[in-house]
């Protein structure tokens, strides 16, 4: 069987340049096709407190479980409140984000319905430099 432990993850800060202090998270991709999925995919992901998840559209499916905080969510030209043990579902390509309208930091595990996901971006995320992202994908090895 296939683990991960959300309080066990080494996760990666990410950001915009076009607004480096609030559209910043911490991420990782746990549970994908090369850690051995071979139909769904896992992302773990924290924001603070007045930072946001920058909007992007991912290849398949996802549903969101917001483990604490308190967000608000961009899905198409829908709005809507997230809080701690709600579920949420976002269609494949349409361009959605998230942001933390609380006090406290809001922890989201994502369940995506196919093991490799591709991310699009407006800008490069950094310090990755690229819009579109092929997620837990092993970095690419230097030539």
């Amino acid at each position: 069987m296939l683990t991960a432990k959300t309080t066990e993850l080494e996760l990666t800060q990410v950001w915009l340049d076009s607004d480096p202090q609030h559209k910043r998270l911490r991420v990782t991709f746990p549970i994908n096709k090369w850690t051995g999925s071979h139909d769904s995919a896992v992302v773990y992901f924290e924001i603070e407190p007045g930072n946001r998840l920058a909007p992007h559209t991912d290849s398949a499916e996802e549903i969101l479980y917001l483990i604490a905080g308190e967000a608000e969510a961009e899905v198409g030209d829908e709005h809507g409140r997230l809080t701690a043990g709600d579920l949420g579902v976002i269609p494949a390509m349409v361009p959605h984000g998230l942001r933390n309208v609380g006090d406290e930091t809001v922890k989201v595990v994502g369940f995506f319905s196919e093991s490799e996901i591709i991310s699009t971006f407006t800008e490069p995320m950094q310090p990755i430099g690229a819009a579109v992202l092929n997620q837990g994908a092993p970095a690419p090895v230097p030539a």
